[in-house]
């Protein structure tokens, strides 16, 4: 065992000796233009053939994750964007242009804010060192479209997608060879691993999230491999890497350097995104099983949580805010509950009550999109319309793809009876789900009418444009 560790430290202490010796790449088969280009166009296929999360709280929670890692990570060649996937597929794919999926499959198996920060970092890496760009350099030049369909493959790679999306032996083809290599993925995860050393997050949440992929392979012997794992190989050949890694890494002899982790954000999240996407039976059990069983009382908590969630779906509001409270009291700084407690009394139809919560959380956080979004739909529900569309015009500013502040302008304008104006933000909303014949349509509406703004005329013909550029011309 002693001569595996040491055989082990000696290969690990060469590939991190190794990284500094590298010879500059060659040119690479694809600009960053490019790489741009074909991932606003993978977006706009993903939009259209699989829900994304479209939620402030959870898109605001992983993008937050996101830029954290960057703002370690460095300068960047992309604006990079985080998405969940409504999907049970064990997946995640970091895509050109700086795009990063998530699906809740894989969100499921998570315990820990570290084990998703490290597998985003590695997600990161890949995009950082431009991996699918120097895939294509070794296949060989290919046309746009074939590209485009073959790194869709790999991003959704699920058997609910469309035929049409993979269509061509071209297009299959490439997809094998997009594949990451063992060097890809080693030099994804010594970047991961680096940049949660400098974060002072515990990498060991790495080799956590690597035994997890083993798990699944071995479990999933004879049946379909997870998308996750054809497009990320070898997670014993990882494993043991990043194994290496840690006993190298001389910060674990330093009692304290790594932070221990608040995983109440994060355990939140998962219980949100649990609530859109599994069975609610079930995921009461899970929440009973968690409360009786767990001696974690962050666990127990957040149990708690998932309980209130589950109530305030079935419109048991009284019982959902006695869990909420209990939350809360484990929690008294957490001001987020307080927002939380808002939105059940909202849909609960007590509005005035939700309106002081809302309020109260906008004066100590405007930042924060997810009370903004439902203070401006308590200033709907008054007939406010004008603070309503002020509030959602400052979330348009943060969150610009968010699809439903466009459907919410949409109404206001109906309801002011501007309908020409009413149909350039439905344009927008369905522009942003993927839905380009009926975008087209009110946005070729609205570019011709001259009672909608001028401003808003010329946008509607930039996305009419941008339109036919992403449906590749036709």
């Amino acid at each position: 065992m002693k001569s595996r560790s040491v055989a082990r430290s000696l290969i690990c202490f060469v590939l991190l000796i190794g990284q500094f010796l590298l010879l500059p790449l060659s040119a690479l088969a694809l600009t960053i233009g490019e790489e741009r280009n074909i991932g606003e166009r993978l977006l706009f296929s993903v939009r259209r053939e699989l829900p994304i999360l479209d939620d402030p709280d959870i898109s605001q929670y992983i993008n937050t994750l996101g830029r954290e890692v960057l703002e370690t990570a460095g300068p960047q060649y992309f604006d990079y964007r985080f998405f969940i996937v409504h999907n049970d597929q064990f997946n995640a794919f970091a895509a050109p242009g700086g795009l990063v999926f998530f699906y809740t499959g894989l969100i499921e198996t998570m315990r820990s804010e570290d084990e998703l920060v490290s597998v985003l970092a590695h997600e990161i890496g890949h995009v950082d060192s431009r991996h699918i760009a120097q895939r294509l350099e070794k296949g060989g030049k290919v046309g746009a479209a074939s590209l485009i369909l073959a790194i869709a493959g790999l991003a959704i790679g699920v058997p609910g997608l469309s035929q049409g999306l993979l269509a061509g032996s071209l297009a299959a083809g490439q997809a094998v060879k997009l594949q990451y290599s063992r060097t890809d993925e080693e030099e994804a995860d010594r970047l991961a691993f680096e940049w949660m050393r400098q974060m002072r997050r515990d990498p060991a949440a790495m080799e956590d999230m690597l035994r997890t992929m083993r798990r699944i392979t071995r479990y999933r012997v004879g049946a379909d491999t997870p998308q996750y794992l054809l497009t990320h190989p070898n997670p014993e050949a990882r494993l043991s890497y990043v194994q290496s890694l840690l006993e190298l890494d001389e910060k674990r002899h330093q009692e304290g350097y790594y932070l221990q982790t608040d995983n109440f954000a994060f355990l939140r999240f998962k219980y949100r995104v649990l609530m859109q996407v599994m069975d609610h039976a079930r995921l009461r059990q899970h929440c009973a099983f968690t409360l009786a069983n767990s001696k974690d009382r962050e666990q127990q908590a957040l149990a708690q949580y998932g309980l209130a969630l589950l109530e305030g779906a079935n419109r048991n509001v009284d019982q959902a805010l006695r869990h909420l409270a209990k939350v809360r009291e484990q929690y008294p700084n957490k001001d987020i509950l307080e927002i939380d407690r808002a939105v059940l009394l909202l849909n609960a139809g007590r509005v005035e009550e939700a309106r002081r919560l809302l309020e109260w959380a906008y004066r100590r956080d405007p930042t924060d999109m997810y009370g903004v979004y439902h203070l401006a739909r308590v200033e709907q529900m008054r007939g406010n319309l004008i603070r309503a569309e002020q509030l959602l015009q400052e979330m348009t500013r943060v969150m610009p793809e968010y699809a439903q502040l466009y459907f919410d302008l949409g109404r206001i304008e109906a309801d002011r009876g501007r309908m020409s104006v009413s149909h350039f933000y439905l344009g927008k909303y369905n522009f942003y789900l993927g839905r380009e014949k009926v975008a087209e349509q009110y946005m070729l509406r609205a570019s011709k009418d001259e009672s909608v703004p001028e401003k808003l005329r010329a946008e509607a013909l930039d996305i009419l444009e941008k339109l036919k550029e992403l449906s590749g011309g036709r």
